[in-house]
């Protein structure tokens, strides 16, 4: 259930028509927000994102009032996931001239995962290669099938996050999260510009000087001194145990004290205090 109320309320959990475009095609954008007391965290980054996906697929973003319209609300810590559409229309493949947006969003009670803070969390290797596509690459964008067939390479509890290789064996993101590693001096996370999603709490993390850019090879493993995954919902989980596919000893880099300073940083961003 959605948390604002009356019409905005009525308006976001009205049912997509069958001809809805993000439906169909996956023609759209999204957004997943941690919101505390009505206060969205990171949304300057969420919302260039949003309208940066908008610009990619050449259609309107709604305006700011109206994803602002989401946050309202019950108080305490929520996740909103916001999706927009290019709306119905067009023919076949081909875009209506001129689109009618829409906006749909869903606000849900959240309690971060704050033992995998601390003891870090097993990470399987999926054997699904991301494809290369510059022009999506970065944006958040409806279509996920490479995502959703990535998680579903394992059922295991103890398995927290898959992490995912372009088609040359570049380290790229987790399904659902960014990728950092350290060399044991500082932290790194691999370049975005061919695949994988821009997450908003990377780039908080590279404006602060905190990350920087750099590529990361399957082969290379080893100039991993530590790996973590962060996202900005769940936070920064230090990776403890690399799993692969193939017959292979697992990777297990230290838990680093390196690993406390970034996420310190990371969890004071989110609103994390410990």
């Amino acid at each position: 259930m959605s948390e604002p109320g009356g019409a905005n309320r009525a308006r976001s959990e009205a049912m997509l028509p069958f001809d809805d475009r993000g439906l169909a095609y996956g023609d759209g954008v999204f957004e997943t927000v941690l919101v505390r007391d009505h206060r969205p965290t990171l949304w300057q980054a969420h919302h260039a994102r949003l309208i940066r996906g908008c610009e990619v697929l050449g259609m309107r973003a709604p305006d700011r009032d109206a994803l602002e319209a989401a946050f309202a609300g019950a108080p305490g810590l929520k996740v909103t996931k916001l999706i927009v559409t290019r709306g119905s229309g067009g023919r076949g493949y081909l875009p209506p001239a001129q689109p009618k947006v829409r906006l749909r969003w869903r606000s849900t009670a959240f309690a971060p995962d704050t033992a995998r803070w601390s003891a870090g969390v097993e990470v399987g290797l999926c054997r699904l290669r991301l494809s290369r596509q510059p022009a999506l690459a970065g944006i958040k964008h409806l279509n996920r099938l490479e995502n959703v067939l990535a998680r579903a390479e394992w059922r295991e509890e103890k398995i927290a996050e898959g992490l995912l290789a372009d088609q040359q064996g570049w380290l790229t993101e987790a399904t659902a999260m960014n990728l950092c590693w350290h060399d044991g001096r500082r932290w790194f996370t691999p370049p975005l510009e061919q695949c994988g999603v821009a997450g908003t709490l990377r780039a908080a993390l590279l404006e602060a000087g905190l990350l920087e850019i750099a590529p990361l090879h399957l082969d290379e493993l080893a100039r991993a001194r530590a790996l973590c995954l962060i996202n900005s919902v769940q936070g920064l989980w230090p990776l403890r145990r690399l799993h692969f596919p193939i017959q292979r000893e697992p990777f297990e880099p230290p838990l680093a004290d390196a690993h406390l300073a970034l996420q310190r940083s990371a969890h004071q961003l989110l609103g994390y205090h410990r």
